[in-house]
């Protein structure tokens, strides 16, 4: 397949795929896609996508999803600096980012999925205003996309906590927990969230 290729999906998601036109959410490194189950399972009137680049973990996914009969849930195996070949401009209404790597290394700056290039890419496929989420154990990744939505045109916080268990939740969304969450809160580890759009 040609890498810059669009796909026919794009634009069609809800109507060809979904056969609805209820709003579209994406998880992007979804892993196995646990969030991706989750928010399906509690929102059945949206559809989710769980984007991940590694087909043995979505495989799981779609196993999942599909034995508990969740229509509103689909995978998509793609490098997410490719998105925007997958969807059309203000396609996806809301974006989760799930624990991804934190690429701690200043040398990698640039594959963390909260930096400048990655947030160009999201801006080229949601609607105004949509949202996007980060959940994250990691204080790095936390603060980087801290700072660069600081400094990010169009940026807005709508709000952000570097340990969202130590009170009660914010959003009810947040209390649905990933394998990687699981482990990080085990080991003590803080979980952390950012509510953000860029318009």
């Amino acid at each position: 397949m040609d890498q810059d290729k669009e796909i026919d999906m794009k634009g069609r998601w809800a109507s060809f795929h979904f056969n609805n036109n209820n709003p579209l959410v994406l998880e992007l490194a979804c892993g196995r896609g646990e969030y991706t189950e989750a928010l399906a399972a509690a929102y059945p009137n949206q559809n989710f996508i769980g984007v991940d680049v590694k087909g043995a973990r979505i495989w799981q996914g779609a196993t999942n999803t599909l034995n508990k009969g969740l229509s509103n849930a689909a995978f998509l195996r793609t490098r997410i600096e490719q998105i925007a070949l997958f969807f059309d401009p203000t396609e996806v209404d809301e974006i989760w980012i799930t624990f991804p790597d934190p690429f701690l290394r200043n040398s990698k700056e640039n594959k963390r999925l909260t930096s400048s290039r990655f947030l160009d890419q999201y801006q080229k496929i949601i609607k105004k205003g949509a949202i996007i989420h980060l959940k994250t154990d990691d204080p790095t990744l936390y603060e980087f996309t801290l700072e660069t939505l600081a400094s990010y045109h169009g940026a807005e916080i709508m709000y952000h906590n570097n340990d969202i268990y130590a009170q009660p939740l914010a959003y009810e969304e947040l209390n649905y927990k990933t394998h990687y969450e699981k482990e990080h809160l085990a080991d003590g580890r803080k979980i952390k969230y950012i509510r953000f759009t860029i318009n």
